[in-house]
């Protein structure tokens, strides 16, 4: 599992910055299985851009991140990704914003890297475009709902 890497998005940092949060529980599982385990974690350049609106880039564990500048190859798949994402909006049915060119971005990001084989985030409209995307051009990354905890995604028992 060392060689698999999750692209982490700007929703996980959101949750897992905010003990309060419902889903805090959850990220910080995740965060601390992944720790466990020598998973690389990365922050895309993207998701910090979308993270400083409201916070601070500091704020950020980037310690234990690796950061993915976004590329030309990213660019080149998240121009297929968007192309199918904004053909089939009407039929995604998902909110009206102005993200999916991030999403089409960051899974574009998760598909053209290797290292990476998980996507994790909070983010419902976000699974939705995945879903549309896996059905049309089945990108290589699996899609992580931090809804779900890290031991029923990965079957392992969890730990305290």
């Amino acid at each position: 599992m060392a060689d698999s890497g999750v692209l982490l998005d700007t929703s996980f940092f959101l949750r897992f910055l905010k003990e309060n949060d419902p889903l805090f529980k959850s990220a910080d599982g995740y965060y601390k299985y992944f720790l466990r385990k020598d998973m690389p974690m990365f922050v895309s350049t993207i998701s910090v851009g979308e993270y400083c609106v409201g916070g601070d880039a500091s704020e950020l564990p980037l310690k234990d991140l690796q950061i993915l500048p976004f590329n030309f190859d990213h660019a080149k798949r998240a121009g297929e990704f968007a192309r199918i994402i904004f053909q089939n909006k009407n039929k995604l049915k998902v909110n009206e914003r102005n993200i999916i060119p991030n999403d089409s971005k960051l899974f574009a990001q998760a598909d053209v890297e290797q290292k990476i084989d998980y996507y994790l985030s909070s983010d419902s409209e976000s699974l939705k475009i995945y879903g549309l995307l896996k059905s049309k051009l089945n990108p290589r990354f699996q899609f992580i709902d931090l809804k779900m905890s890290y031991a029923e995604f990965f079957g392992v028992l969890e730990f305290e």
